[in-house]
C-alpha cells in the first residue's frame, strides 16, 4: 500500500533531508515517527536498523532548508498496513487519512516538523519521479527592509540596499532550458541541464525580497546560487546580462556568492494528472537522477 505524505518543516535544526547515521534529519525522524505505528515490515530480522519504513521524497533538501509543501511516499506491507487500517481493535474510517494524525501525536506538541495530510497514492504515483515541477521561495532582507530578530530563521540579511527591480530583470533572463552547471554544485554523473520555468522578484509588504524559483528539478545549491547572482545584481556588483554570460560559461565562479540555506523554503510540488504518474516517473527515471537543493 503506497501512502503519499505532504510535509512541513523548519529546517534550521535538521542536517538536511536525507538520513544519516548520527545526524538529525528529517527523513529519520519521520521514519522513527512512522516505525512506532507501523512496526518494521514482514520478514523483517529482529534489530534490522532497515526493517522499519522508508520515505521516498520529492526534493532532498539541505541542511537549513525548510518547505511548507514537501511530499514524500512510503509503501507499507500487508503487516504494516493491518495496523494503520486497526487501532486499539478498532476499524479507522479513513485508514490514510488518519496516518497524518497519528505521526503528529507521535511527534508531539510543537514539533519543527509534521506531516499535514496522508492519502492513498493513486496508481503509478513516486514523490519523486512523478513530480514535474518544485517551486522555491527565498526571503532576502536588505537595508531597506531591516533585520527583524523574529525571521532570523527563514529570512537571510544583506546589510546592502539592493535594486529590486534589477534583480528582477536579470532574474527572467535565466528562465528555460539551459545548462546550469555555473549555478551548480557539481555531481559525479548527475547532469546539470535544467528546466527554469519562472524566477522573479518582489518585495513584501515589510519589504522583505522574495523569489519564486520554479524549474522542473533543481541540481545541488542551485537555488542558493541563482538568488546569490541576481543580489550580486541588486548590489551593482554584477551587471544584468551578466547572468546569462556566467551561465553560459558553464563554470563555477566567484563573482557571487551561494546565500544561505535559512532564506530558503520548498512550497509546492507539482504533479500531472492522475493517469499521466506512471509514464512520467518512467520518463524520469530514464532521463536523469534528479538532485534537488
Amino acid at each position: 500500500m503506497r501512502i503519499r505524505l505532504d510535509i512541513a518543516y523548519d529546517g534550521t535544526h535538521f542536517r538536511g533531508w536525507a538520513k544519516q547515521p548520527g545526524l538529525r534529519t528529517v527523513q529519520g525522524t519521520l521514519e522513527e515517527a512512522l516505525a512506532r505505528i507501523v512496526g518494521p515490515g514482514a520478514g523483517a530480522e529482529p534489530g534490522d536498523p532497515h526493517a522499519g519504513p522508508r520515505l521516498v521524497v520529492a526534493g532532498r533538501t539541505d541542511a537549513g532548508v525548510h518547505a511548507t509543501g514537501q511530499v514524500a511516499h512510503v509503501d507499507l506491507d500487508d503487516r504494516q498496513w493491518a495496523r494503520v487500517v486497526t487501532r486499539n481493535g478498532r476499524a479507522a474510517m479513513d485508514p490514510a487519512g488518519s496516518l497524518a494524525s497519528r505521526i503528529r501525536g507521535v511527534l508531539g506538541q510543537y514539533p519543527d516538523v509534521t506531516v499535514s495530510r496522508s492519502s492513498l497514492a493513486p496508481e503509478g504515483f513516486d514523490a519523486r519521479f512523478s513530480a514535474v515541477w518544485r517551486r522555491y521561495r527565498y526571503r532576502l532582507a536588505d537595508a531597506r527592509a531591516g533585520y527583524d530578530p523574529l525571521l532570523r530563521h527563514d529570512t537571510t540579511t544583506i546589510r546592502a540596499a539592493l535594486d529590486e527591480s534589477a534583480m528582477d530583470a536579470a532574474a527572467r533572463t535565466l528562465i528555460g532550458l539551459h545548462d546550469f552547471a555555473a549555478y551548480c554544485k557539481p555531481r559525479e554523473e548527475g547532469t546539470t541541464i535544467r528546466t527554469l520555468l519562472d524566477y522573479r522578484w518582489t518585495r513584501d509588504p515589510a519589504g522583505v525580497l522574495v523569489a519564486e524559483v520554479k524549474a522542473d528539478a533543481f541540481c545541488h545549491s542551485m537555488v542558493r546560487a541563482l538568488v546569490g547572482a541576481c543580489a550580486a545584481v541588486g548590489e551593482g556588483r554584477l551587471e544584468v546580462g551578466d547572468l546569462v554570460r556566467l551561465r553560459d560559461e558553464l563554470t563555477r565562479t566567484s563573482a557571487f556568492k551561494v546565500l544561505a540555506a535559512r532564506g530558503l523554503t520548498l512550497t509546492e510540488v507539482g504533479y500531472p494528472a492522475d493517469e499521466l504518474l506512471a509514464a512520467r516517473a518512467e520518463q524520469t527515471r530514464n532521463r536523469r537522477d534528479n538532485d534537488d537543493d
